[in-house]
């Protein structure tokens, strides 16, 4: 997450979704006052600024707008151009899987995912539940209840959903591809038709919005 008082945004990092990317990206051209929050390098040398800060929810690199109470105003946030990065989830679920199986850290969807096929990783109700109770704007309500995203933007209509960004912030951006995971290109190979159907059925919020197709 990235908070820019001089330039007037709030990147939200929702997680899979190529955030580091545009992270690394934008704390390239960040500002003196910028609050980075995460794990890139700058983000780690600007951190002790928020030392003793006391917000509504845990300040890390996946914090949602909510978490942001105590440490930006509603005021700065309905003031700020927020936007994020969303995926087609049928391909977000598979690039999650294999993150978890390279990680290393005790969590139980790390073992059900180290432990399991994709096939049963996507039957699991825990992974299900996980799906379905966070779509993507949840990351973009805020302390009152409301949804402030300016911009919501498609990773994979890239160029054309970004023009909006360049736009306010008066210059373009070249991502670099960090996190790739080692995985089949096609998501589609990873799914039988019932997998499909399950992936469809818990993030149809999304698939509904966003207009993704399988």
């Amino acid at each position: 997450m990235i908070i820019s008082p001089g330039r007037g945004y709030i990147f939200v990092h929702i997680p899979k979704t190529g955030g580091t990317s545009m992270a690394l990206a934008l704390e390239g051209r960040a500002k003196k006052d910028d609050i980075l929050i995460g794990d890139t390098p700058k983000a780690l040398r600007r951190r002790k600024r928020l030392k003793g800060v006391k917000t509504a929810g845990r300040l890390w690199k996946h914090s949602t707008l909510a978490d942001l109470d105590g440490l930006v105003s509603l005021q700065e946030i309905g003031a700020a151009f927020c936007f994020t990065l969303v995926r087609n989830p049928w391909d977000r679920a598979v690039s999650y899987y294999h993150w978890l199986r390279e990680q290393r850290f005790d969590h139980p969807a790390v073992r059900r995912a180290q432990t399991m096929t994709f096939s049963r990783f996507l039957a699991e109700p825990h992974t299900q539940k996980s799906f379905r109770k966070n779509p993507y704007p949840r990351a973009m309500i805020a302390a009152d209840g409301n949804e402030h995203a300016d911009l919501y933007i498609r990773l994979e209509h890239f160029e054309e959903d970004a023009a909006h960004l360049w736009q306010h912030l008066g210059f373009k951006l070249e991502l670099p591809h960090e996190n790739a995971s080692a995985r089949s290109q096609s998501h589609r190979n990873y799914y039988s038709d019932k997998d499909a159907e399950t992936l469809a059925a818990c993030c149809a919020e999304d698939i509904a919005r966003f207009s993704y197709r399988f």
